[in-house]
């Protein structure tokens, strides 16, 4: 299923900036020709649909599904079953379009097995994750740390330079490196 398609997550404490740099990776890596898309996790209930619109009341009313789709984009609103449960990423994963990206960017899932950055902020005074999370395979970093990790230590500040550390690490045919795997 995700053939071709590569998958980084992003790892922080809540407002560390994930979403921010999130925000200006896109751009960046659009431009070098990397298709993307994006996965999410809320801890919270969350709605994309509001009440009075067509396609709430329909969902309010009991549909699983809602699909909803105009000349500019669509949207499927699904129910889950059982709402105790996490959503699982690799199951969410199936719903992406895989012919259309070549790249999937994780907010979340710190749970999941898959590789990802972790954005350390020292001045915020949370423990760096990589000690504990063998999925960490850089650290993005807005001033030096006390002990130097063995992970690439990339500059959180320089949104150019992760986004060519993303390039050279998921999509190796646009940095000019080769895999030998």
């Amino acid at each position: 299923m995700l053939k071709h398609v590569a998958l980084l997550g992003f790892a922080a404490f809540s407002g560390t900036g994930k979403t921010t740099l999130l925000e200006q990776l896109i751009p960046i890596l659009r431009a070098h020709g990397v298709r993307l898309a994006t996965i999410k996790h809320a801890h919270h209930d969350f709605d994309i649909d509001y009440p009075g619109k067509d396609s709430y009341r329909l969902r309010k009313a009991g549909a699983m599904q809602t699909l909803v789709a105009s000349r500019q984009r669509w949207a499927l609103v699904t129910e889950n079953e059982n709402p105790a449960l996490e959503p699982n990423l690799f199951e969410l994963l199936t719903h992406i379009d895989t012919r259309q990206v070549d790249l999937v960017l994780v907010e979340g899932f710190k749970h999941e097995v898959f590789p990802r950055i972790e954005l350390h902020r020292p001045s915020l005074g949370h423990p760096c994750l990589y000690l504990d999370d063998t999925n960490i395979i850089a650290i993005a970093c807005d001033q030096a740390l006390a002990t130097p990790p063995s992970l690439p230590l990339l500059d959180l500040n320089d949104p150019q330079a992760i986004a060519s550390f993303i390039i050279a690490t998921t999509q190796p045919e646009l940095s000019g490196e080769t895999n030998h795997d």
